[in-house]
């Protein structure tokens, strides 16, 4: 089964670190994506630039509307994303417990499957 674990961030935490610990940070993410690659289950990881660089689309009645980022009413952001292959739940969700974003924000594990279920 495969499974996402996405990096839920409180918006404006990357601007209050330091450059140094911002490198810390994403070393620590780098080391548990290797990890994980090197276990053969990782399928795909990244990280996601600021929500001040992102567009969000929608389409009603035909017509397409685009708001750039950052959004006023966002208290978080998707700062990147895991996919996993796992056998089963538990072991995507200790998995998760292992990431080190889990210590500075959220991560939401989700599996893969049709939306219509």
């Amino acid at each position: 089964m495969s499974y996402l674990l996405f990096i839920v961030e409180p918006v404006g935490q990357r601007a209050q670190r330091t450059p140094e610990e911002g490198r810390e940070a994403y070393a620590q993410m780098v080391d548990y994506a290797e990890g994980l690659k090197s276990r053969g289950l990782l399928a795909r990881a990244e990280s996601l630039k600021s929500e001040s660089e992102a567009v969000r689309l929608r389409v009603r009645d035909g017509e397409r509307s685009l708001v750039d980022g950052p959004y006023a009413e966002a208290k978080e952001m998707i700062g990147g994303f895991f996919l996993l292959t796992c056998e089963t739940r538990e072991e995507a969700l200790a998995l998760a417990a292992q990431c080190p974003a889990a210590r500075w924000a959220t991560v939401e594990v989700r599996e893969l499957g049709p939306c219509f279920l």
